[in-house]
């Protein structure tokens, strides 16, 4: 009975230390080259082999090593194949603390002040008290309601939209396609936090960026198939964004 990590070596290391600790009946191994497929019967990827069933053919669990699964192709998996998606702490607080570092660098024109820094033209910029700024979050999961909580402290407006009706302390909840637009039209700054879905692909677009108030801003936590690109571009040199805070790549 083996678990095989394929993915990042360092990371595959520490796992490693854990599992000899805390489950030692387990062979836990990170290097694929020196395992036998055949007993392999858990895998923990980022992406899945495309032959999985050729490559591991006695495979029992495909583990996540993501928040979600949206990366997966369910198409090339077998279907009686169980997926199972990873949830600890570290994950959804790593989110938090990168959210929180966007939202503040938005709100403090940390964007703004390096480009006057790059080209020696310093001018002042109007100050707004947090309690003036509205944060607004596309998702309502455990990553969006960690985030939520780590930007309370600051004093920021906080609005959430789901697909379904959800209660959150201190935030404002909107759902469903009937409330979306009343979500956008109070969200200064829009984090995306959705998973990639069907529905959610290209929903960061020209049209959705129209709905926010002028000058908005953008931080996508979320893939790169979550935006349409060309539009973000459109809306940044007309003026209708203010600024984006991203480093997803389209995975």
């Amino acid at each position: 009975m083996t678990f095989l990590y394929d993915a990042d070596a360092e990371r595959g290391a520490e796992w490693a230390a854990l599992f000899a600790e805390r489950a030692p009946e387990i062979a836990f191994h990170y290097c694929a080259d020196a395992v036998d497929p055949r007993s392999v019967k858990y895998l923990g990827v980022w992406h899945p082999p495309t032959d999985i069933s050729a490559k591991d053919p006695n495979l029992e669990v495909l583990f996540s090593l993501g928040a979600g699964v949206d990366q997966f192709d369910f198409d090339a998996l077998p279907a009686e194949l169980p997926v199972v998606r990873m949830i600890e702490p570290g994950i959804s607080d790593a989110m938090a603390e990168y959210v929180t570092l966007a939202v503040l660098a938005l709100h403090r024109d940390l964007l703004a002040y390096r480009v006057q820094q790059a080209t020696g033209d310093w001018q002042p910029l109007r100050f707004r008290p947090p309690g003036a700024l509205r944060i607004g979050v596309l998702g309502t999961g455990v990553l969006a309601k960690t985030s939520l909580s780590a930007l309370q402290a600051f004093g920021f407006q906080l609005n959430a939209w789901g697909r379904s009706r959800q209660s959150i302390g201190g935030v404002e909840c909107f759902a469903g396609k009937a409330e979306m637009d009343k979500f956008l039209g109070q969200s200064d700054i829009l984090v995306c936090l959705l998973p990639l879905t069907s529905k959610t692909a290209r929903i960061l677009n020209g049209a959705l960026f129209a709905k926010l108030p002028p000058g908005a801003a953008i931080v996508n936590c979320g893939r790169g198939g979550h935006l349409v690109q060309a539009d973000l571009l459109v809306a940044l040199d007309s003026g209708r964004l203010s600024a984006q805070f991203s480093t997803v790549i389209d995975l």
